[in-house]
C-alpha cells in the first residue's frame, strides 16, 4: 500500500534511507529468529528427553508407594514421609539467551530424608522415600527447562511477527511509494524537458 507522502526528491531519498534501513532489520530479527529456533528446538528436545525419565521415576516411586499401602494407613504413609532432616538450597542464576534472561537454578541437599529406624518402615516404604528424594532435583530442572521453553516461544512468536510485519508490509509499502514517487518525478522531469525544449523553439524562431 503507497503511503501518503508529498513526491519530492527529499521524501524519495528519505524514503529508499528508510527501506535500506528496514531491510537491515529485518536482516538482524531474521538471524535472531533462525538462532532462537534453533536454541528453542534443543531445549524442546532436552525437555523430552527429561520428561521421559522422570516419568520413569515417578512410575518407579508410586510402584513403591502403592506396594506400602497394602500394609499401612495413609497417616502411617504420611508420617514416614514428614519425618526428615533435610535442608534443599536453591540458587537462582540468570542466564542470557538473545535478550532473554532466563533462570537457572542448582540445587543442594542436606541431612537424610529417612530419619525412622530400620524396623520402622518396611522396603517399600524405604525405597518410596529414596527414589522421591532422588527426584528432587530432576523436579526443579524440569520446571526451570519448561519455563526456559515457554520463554523462548513467546520470544520467537514476537520476533516472527515482527519480521512478518517488515517483510510483507513496511518493506514492501516503501518500495510502492519509492516507485510511485520516482514515476511521478520522472514525469515532471519530461514534462520540464518538453517544456524547454518548446520555449528555445520558439526563441530560435525569432
Amino acid at each position: 500500500m503507497k503511503l501518503e507522502v508529498s513526491a519530492t526528491r527529499m521524501e524519495l531519498l528519505r524514503l529508499k534511507r528508510r527501506v535500506a534501513l528496514a531491510r537491515r532489520g529485518h536482516k538482524l530479527l531474521k538471524d535472531k529468529q533462525d538462532e532462537l529456533m534453533r536454541k528453542f528446538l534443543e531445549l524442546v528436545e532436552e525437555y523430552k528427553k527429561m520428561r521421559k525419565e522422570i516419568d520413569g521415576k515417578i512410575m518407579a516411586f508410586y510402584t513403591e508407594y502403592y506396594s506400602a499401602t497394602s500394609e499401612y494407613s495413609f497417616e502411617e504413609i504420611k508420617s514416614f514421609f514428614l519425618v526428615n532432616n533435610l535442608e534443599i538450597k536453591l540458587e537462582t542464576k540468570i542466564m542470557p539467551v538473545m535478550n532473554l534472561r532466563l533462570p537457572n537454578f542448582k540445587t543442594s541437599i542436606d541431612g537424610d530424608i529417612k530419619c525412622f529406624g530400620v524396623k520402622d518402615a518396611n522396603s517399600s516404604i524405604d525405597f518410596a522415600i529414596y527414589k522421591l528424594s532422588d527426584m528432587v532435583d530432576d523436579l526443579i530442572r524440569l520446571s526451570e527447562t519448561e519455563n526456559n521453553v515457554k520463554e523462548l516461544a513467546e520470544e520467537l512468536e514476537k520476533t516472527r511477527r515482527r519480521v512478518n510485519a517488515l517483510e510483507y508490509i513496511l518493506i514492501p509499502d516503501l518500495e510502492e511509494t519509492i516507485k510511485y514517487i520516482s514515476m511521478k518525478i520522472g514525469e515532471v522531469e519530461r514534462s520540464n524537458l518538453t517544456r524547454l525544449m518548446k520555449v528555445k523553439e520558439i526563441v530560435e524562431k525569432h
